[in-house]
């Protein structure tokens, strides 16, 4: 399924004992549904207060005989107004939503003005400073490829590996909306977030892009810049091996399509 979520009331999307989780929501309804217990597997865990246009789950049941071509619908009478189902599709049994897919696509949402604004409060980031998107872009170009992302990594993965390879990273501006999408084979944790802030501060003029270069070779989290709030970010789509797509612009950055 293509799932939709405003993370704003959600601990993130792993289910959590007596927490609100977005797991948790989609694992309730879907039960009452197909009235048997019902485990998903998501193809990315976001964390608390992270959104999705473009989040992909994926499950299995008994119910053979369900009309899944109408889950979507019966789906969406049962869950809250903060989460979605925008389509939904029988796959192979061996697909799993995490481990078949090949790259995922991030978008940040950054309100960039001097003055704050109550309408964008939970769905960008604000960033009073003026933003100079010729450094953004300088900075970013030297985390496109393949490189060791620990020094842009919360807490590193169980098996220490955090070399990832960022395919495609680009920033944009329409009025006073700055759109930054990346896409990769795979994020370490708060990557996206913590490329981000950095990025944001050689923006501002606080670094150099020229240094990103050194803090991708320090291999230490002192080395990159803040971590950008968890409201701006959106988990936009999941790129699979068979082709399939689940991507969609967030709303918020709708607006900043030149397409």
């Amino acid at each position: 399924m293509a799932v939709e979520y405003d993370g704003t009331a959600f601990v993130g999307f792993q289910f959590q004992p007596g927490l609100r989780s977005v797991q948790g929501v989609l694992e309730t309804a879907l039960s009452r549904i197909f009235e048997e217990p019902v485990k998903v597997t998501a193809a990315g865990r976001t964390d608390t207060g992270v959104h999705a246009s473009g989040q992909v789950v994926s499950f299995t049941t008994a119910r053979s005989s369900f009309p899944f071509d109408r889950l979507p619908i019966a789906l969406n009478s049962a869950l809250p107004n903060d989460v979605t189902v925008r389509d939904a599709a029988v796959v192979d049994p061996s697909f799993s939503a995490r481990f078949s897919a090949d790259e995922r696509s991030y978008v940040y949402a950054i309100f960039n003005r001097r003055e704050p604004s109550a309408l964008s409060a939970t769905s960008a980031y604000h960033v009073y400073a003026a933003l100079d998107l010729d450094a953004f872009g300088d900075a970013a170009a030297h985390l496109i490829g393949k490189h060791d992302f620990r020094s842009f990594c919360g807490t590193p993965p169980d098996n220490g590996n955090t070399v990832r390879t960022v395919k495609t990273l680009t920033v944009r501006r329409r009025g006073t909306l700055i759109r930054v999408a990346i896409s990769a084979d795979g994020f370490v944790h708060r990557m996206v977030r913590t490329i981000v802030g950095t990025l944001i501060e050689c923006a501002a003029g606080r670094r150099d892009p020229a240094t990103i270069p050194a803090m991708l070779d320090a291999r230490a989290r002192s080395a990159a810049g803040l971590t950008a709030p968890a409201h701006g970010l959106y988990l936009a789509g999941v790129r699979y091996r068979d082709g399939y797509d689940s991507f969609a612009e967030p709303p918020v950055t709708s607006a900043t399509d030149n397409s």
